[in-house]
């Protein structure tokens, strides 16, 4: 079990916390604040308990200098003052005199955010690439490091695999959370167990296949990635999305977990993927050659609806249909509420199924959403994350 930040005094120190402020910002406007939300008891406990508390969180990707300006963290900065309902001292530099000038100047309880880290990946990438100097400089600035960003766990950087190396560590209360929910989900779940896998390709979920059909009872598949199945059984799909380097992996599961793998029986189908395209419910064995399936329909629903109504744990990763698109967007919806009636633990994994959950108002009615799209997928293929792997053990 990894170190929180309860394992540590931290009254008086000056407390390096990793978030995951990666918010969508237009016009300098924040669009969806939930991240910054689900970083505050984190932050709250450290002010309370006296901390000198350091935010460092990235934004976007930083390529080239037009990247700056629309990656600048200054509007996080006072949003997370509305929400903290407390000064945040914003340091628009990653490293230098101002910066280390600001942290002196940091009483008990103050808030200091610094400047997004990925402006170190203008010059050779220092950031995502754990630049060894870069890491050591920001450990300089604290006395304890808390990596509360789950969304970036699965990747090494310098601000947490990198400044983790350096100081005494633990992490914060929404990797704990997410922790504590996914591994149970995968390790020890409460059965019947199922996963419900959806999204566009095969070959971005081969590992969590791989991994959970050991372990899960039944896996329900749907979105773009059941194609690629029904190719594999034969079916004719028309201009359905295919993997096609992924067909005999999905011939071979099915050989193999015949009973496990479940697959759906009919489809909405579109000439287009658009608002304006004509829309008809087909079986999958009855799709023209000139269309494409684009979300699920009744009879799937209904069949779907035995596996998870008699389950006492499912976890669910990527979308069943192209919801972005109204009438596309159904199957997802009633998935949504079918789940949200169960007495069950439900757990939806990151990325555009928590978008989807959270756009169709189904925030609060899971028992966890996750916030990491590729951090929770690779922790359902088993893999360890480098950010939380450096953590220390209690």
């Amino acid at each position: 079990m990894k170190k929180t930040i309860r394992d540590y005094d931290v009254n008086g120190k000056k407390v390096i916390i990793r978030v995951d402020f990666n918010v969508p910002i237009k016009e300098g406007v924040i669009q969806d604040d939930n991240r910054i939300v689900e970083s505050l008891p984190t932050i709250r406990y450290a002010i309370e308990n006296g901390a000198k508390v350091i935010l460092m969180s990235h934004l976007g990707r930083v390529k080239e200098e037009a990247d700056l300006a629309k990656n600048d963290l200054a509007p996080v900065a006072v949003r997370l003052q509305e929400l903290l309902n407390k000064k945040v001292t914003f340091v628009d530099v990653t490293r230098g005199e101002k910066l280390e000038n600001a942290v002196a100047m940091l009483q008990n309880g103050d808030v200091l955010l610094v400047q997004n880290t990925r402006y170190e990946d203008l010059d050779g990438k220092k950031e995502s690439s754990n630049d060894a100097e870069l890491g050591a400089y920001w450990a300089s600035l604290g006395d304890i490091y808390i990596n509360d960003a789950f969304g970036t766990a699965h990747r090494a950087h310098a601000s947490n695999v990198g400044i983790a190396s350096h100081l005494p560590n633990g992490v914060g209360f929404l990797i704990e959370k997410e922790l504590n929910h996914l591994e149970k989900a995968i390790k020890d779940p409460e059965r019947p167990f199922t996963v419900i896998l959806g999204g566009a390709k095969v070959s971005d979920k081969i590992g969590v296949i791989e991994n959970l059909v050991k372990v899960a009872d039944h896996i329900l598949i749907g979105g773009g990635m059941m194609f690629t199945f029904l190719k594999a059984q034969g079916y004719e799909v028309g201009k359905s999305l295919v993997d096609e380097e992924n067909i005999e992996f999905c011939r071979n599961m099915l050989a193999l977990y015949p009973d496990k793998i479940v697959l759906p029986v009919d489809c909405v189908c579109g000439k287009e993927m658009s608002e304006s395209s004509p829309i008809r419910a087909a079986l999958v064995s009855d799709i023209h050659e000139d269309e494409m399936g684009l979300d699920l329909s009744m009879k799937t629903f209904d069949l779907f609806k035995q596996y998870v109504t008699a389950s006492k744990t499912i976890v669910w990763n990527g979308p069943i249909g192209a919801f972005e698109i109204e009438q596309f967007a159904t199957g997802t919806k009633v998935l949504c509420q079918e789940l949200a009636k169960l007495d069950a633990t439900v757990i939806l994994g990151g990325g555009d199924t928590a978008s989807a959950a959270i756009q169709f108002g189904y925030k609060d009615k899971f028992s966890h959403i996750s916030t990491g799209g590729g951090a929770s997928l690779e922790l359902l293929e088993g893999k360890d994350l480098p950010g939380i792997s450096i953590i220390s053990e209690k």
